[in-house]
């Protein structure tokens, strides 16, 4: 059984994908197996933020249904 890993880690394991990729110095067979890891590493990120969107758009919902926005300030 695979054990969950956070957003911020796969995230993080993701950018050293990355940066392997784009310093050109693997060797195919090796590239190809460490472009396999962040295509797995890009779907538990996607898979993170569409549940937190989820329970965003939960929090937000109004008592008829509808969905209330709001603007989000970075700041």
């Amino acid at each position: 059984m695979a054990t969950k890993i956070s957003f911020e880690a796969s995230l993080q394991k993701l950018e050293a994908v990355v940066e392997q990729l784009e310093s050109g110095s693997l060797p195919l067979d090796q590239a190809l197996k460490v472009f396999s890891d962040g295509v797995k590493q890009a779907d538990s990120c996607r898979q993170s933020l569409r549940k937190v969107e989820l329970q965003v758009e939960q929090l937000l919902q109004q008592d008829d249904g509808t969905l209330q926005r709001e603007p989000f300030d970075v700041e």
